[in-house]
């Protein structure tokens, strides 16, 4: 390939799980791709190119994004959280101890992007959701494993935990 040839390059920067990176990339390049392989975070995981499974969520800006559907010169300043960024000082997140607990998952591949689903759900709608609530919301996350039943028990948990963990105790 001579230089007339190659794809040009663009810089990008931003904030991904707390840390600054910054790169090079073709303009083409989509988030999950720039996740994945110039910063070697694979638990955001590629299930459909086509926006269908949400196996790809992160949260961009505070706000649940298919990866797929992002270019990563879009998410250029911005802050991006993947699932490798949920937990915290060598602790699990509460939304991904309640989906160990309560059996959220089978061969694991959707669990990312249903944990950061969940996790912007709680964000939107708070710690107190309802089975309906849960489930039209899941509307984007495809599981081929389970029937959603302890999916949708661990997202509950993890709501309970997350308003438990973020509601400060009284003293006693």
């Amino acid at each position: 390939m001579t230089e007339a040839t190659k794809p040009a390059r663009v810089p990008v920067a931003m904030t991904v799980n707390g840390r600054s990176v910054s790169a090079e990339i073709e303009p083409r390049t989509l988030l999950v791709q720039y996740l994945r392989e110039n910063l070697d975070l694979t638990g955001t995981h590629v299930g459909c190119d086509t926006s269908q499974c949400g196996a790809c969520v992160v949260h961009v800006g505070g706000e649940a994004v298919k990866s797929c559907t992002m270019l990563a010169v879009q998410a250029d300043g911005m802050s991006v959280t993947t699932i490798e960024g949920l937990a915290t000082g060598g602790a699990l997140h509460p939304m991904q101890a309640a989906f160990r607990e309560n059996h959220g998952l089978q061969c694991g591949f959707c669990t990312p992007g249903m944990i950061m689903s969940a996790v912007d759900l709680v964000t939107r709608f708070g710690p107190d959701l309802d089975e309906k609530t849960i489930r039209e919301n899941l509307d984007g996350n495809l599981c081929r494993c389970t029937g959603y039943h302890n999916i949708v028990k661990s997202i509950a948990a993890g709501a309970r935990a997350m308003g438990a963990a973020a509601t400060p105790r009284a003293a006693e």
